[in-house]
Formats: C-alpha cells, sequence, structure tokens
C-alpha cells in the first residue's frame, strides 16, 4: 500500500483530504508532481489559496520544518504563489473579485 501524502513532513490529514479531492492519493504522487503542480491541482478541486499552506507543502516535500521559511527564499515563495494563484484560482474573477480575495474579503455564508 502506498504511502499517505500525510507521511511527508508537515502535512496531516487535511491535507490527505484535500489531495484526495485533487486526485493525488500518495506521497510518491505528491513528490513526483512537485508543490507547484500540485498546488495548482489543490486550487483547481476547490482548495482556497492560502499562502502559508503552500510554504509548509514546499517546506514538506523538501523534508524541512514548515517554520523554516525565511526572508528571501519566502518572498520567492510568495512570488510563486501569487503566480499560481493568479492562473488556477483567479482566472474567472474580474479585477475586483481578485483584489477582494487579495485582502480576504469572503461572500457571506448561508442565506
Amino acid at each position: 500500500m502506498p504511502d499517505p501524502v500525510s507521511s511527508i513532513r508537515n502535512l496531516g490529514p487535511v491535507m490527505d483530504e484535500a489531495c484526495a479531492r485533487a486526485g493525488i492519493h500518495s506521497a510518491e504522487e505528491l513528490r513526483s508532481l512537485g508543490a507547484d503542480a500540485a498546488y495548482t491541482r489543490l486550487l483547481q478541486s476547490g482548495t482556497r489559496p492560502h499562502f502559508i499552506g503552500y510554504y509548509v507543502l514546499v517546506m514538506g516535500l523538501q523534508d524541512r520544518p514548515w517554520n523554516d521559511c525565511k526572508g528571501e527564499e519566502k518572498k520567492a515563495l510568495r512570488k510563486r504563489f501569487d503566480a499560481i494563484k493568479a492562473s488556477a484560482f483567479d482566472q474567472n474573477l474580474d479585477a475586483f473579485e481578485r483584489i477582494m480575495n487579495q485582502i480576504g474579503v469572503r461572500p457571506a455564508q448561508g442565506g
């Protein structure tokens, strides 16, 4: 039986579920895809974009603690995250909606 996604450092059961929704069913598949392609698939399958979630994934795939990402490396990862988000999550939004997502405004829940 293949190792679950949660066998990768920093990743847990929530990531197992999110990856399964994205068609990623094992740690090996996730490693093979790499962080950027996997995160793109996560966003396309309905995962809400979150920078910390992205860099936790990157650090985990490098077998590093999640909080090891700092300084220039973190700035570079932020640029990669923004590009992935723009191509996989924000692509069908108008300019106003993209800005609302950037500042964290979400639609009201319920009716």
